[in-house]
């Protein structure tokens, strides 16, 4: 059996493939800390020894529980501006490479996951830039590397996002890894996580509750919308983290103020665990009860057949493969490419 081939990772009879627990309770620490725009490699090693120094002061004495795994936004090590693609290239790093074996030190050091994103180059990929949220274990080896689903397109003005996401080559994607890796589950010793950048898609996480995602981690950058996470909690009755950006540095080429906090924990009730009271830099703290909640936890109840016809005849506004033929080099390139593409009038 070729990999296109291989089989999707989905029960039929409400249940989801798991590993067996190493707990059955679990505290999950979600690192709301700043997003720094870095014009060098140098500065990049600022950002990553600053993120280094937050995972240390998680485990400092006084916080509470110390957490399991601990979860960064988007761009911890990078930071994000409006760069080009050459510019954005050169604040990629590679999974695993220098800036993995350093958080995964610390990972073996206190014995815990730790998740973030970064911007990422992959020698499987060339010429692509890379939305990666990639999971660390304990053990200080790499879990899980999910790549951003889609870029939202059509709605920013004069540009659009170039880097690739996996419907954006859908079909190479599925030919190197296989369609059950299109939205992938990551079973661990603390339950089944699924890791995304995607905002605004309840597709996505609804996809991932079927297959089994018990905890979705969710990273944004520059703000979010509290409504969306909260309902993929309550929908799919599932945790649900969500990590921003701390207020960012005067420095930086935006208000201090911009798109900051709010990261949270949801319930499977979509009510809040734990929340940011502030804007600054914080570490938010949750239990999660998994033991308990795997133990009466099912797929999603859907009437499927209620929605078939129309799921079957909708067309998406831009079709998947866009970046196979081309990659464009920047935000307005992007734009310009994408510029009558739509399927739609």
């Amino acid at each position: 059996m070729s990999t296109h081939d291989m089989a999707l990772t989905q029960a039929t009879d409400g249940g989801y493939a798991t590993v067996p627990l190493a707990k059955d309770v679990w505290t999950l620490g979600v690192v709301q800390s700043r997003v720094n725009a870095a014009p060098d490699r140098a500065a990049m090693k600022v950002n990553l020894d600053h993120m280094l120094h937050l995972i240390d002061n998680s485990f400092r004495v006084g916080f509470g529980a110390a957490p399991d795994l601990l979860f960064f936004h988007e761009f911890p090590i990078s930071g994000w501006d409006r760069w080009d693609k050459a510019e954005t290239e050169r604040r990629c790093i590679e999974i695993p490479g220098e800036e993995t074996e350093l958080i995964a030190a610390k990972a073996r050091q206190y014995r815990c996951y730790i998740a973030f994103g970064a911007y990422v180059r992959d020698p499987d990929w060339p010429g692509h830039v890379l939305s990666v949220t990639t999971l660390i274990g304990p053990d200080g080896e790499i879990v899980a590397k999910h790549w951003k689903s889609r870029n939202v397109k059509g709605v920013f003005s004069g540009f659009e996002l170039f880097t690739t996401t996996v419907y954006d080559v859908l079909d190479e994607y599925i030919e190197k890894y296989g369609r059950d890796e299109v939205v992938p589950v990551a079973r661990t010793p603390l339950g089944n996580i699924s890791m995304s950048s995607t905002q605004l898609e309840p597709e996505l996480f609804r996809t991932a509750a079927i297959k089994g995602a018990e905890v979705f981690l969710r990273t944004a950058t520059g703000g979010f919308s509290e409504i969306d996470v909260r309902a993929t909690a309550l929908h799919n009755r599932a945790y649900c983290a969500i990590v921003n950006n701390s207020v960012l540095a005067a420095e930086t080429n935006y208000f201090e103020d911009t798109g900051a906090g709010g990261s949270a924990i949801y319930g499977p009730d979509g009510e809040a665990i734990a929340s940011a009271d502030s804007k600054f830099e914080k570490l938010v703290l949750g239990q999660i009860p998994i033991g308990a909640f795997r133990a009466r936890h099912r797929q999603p109840d859907i009437h499927w057949d209620l929605y078939r016809p129309v799921f079957d005849r909708y067309r998406s506004r831009f079709e998947p493969n866009l970046y196979t033929p081309y990659q464009p080099i920047g935000l307005e390139d992007a734009g310009s490419y994408l510029q009558g593409r739509s399927r739609w009038r």
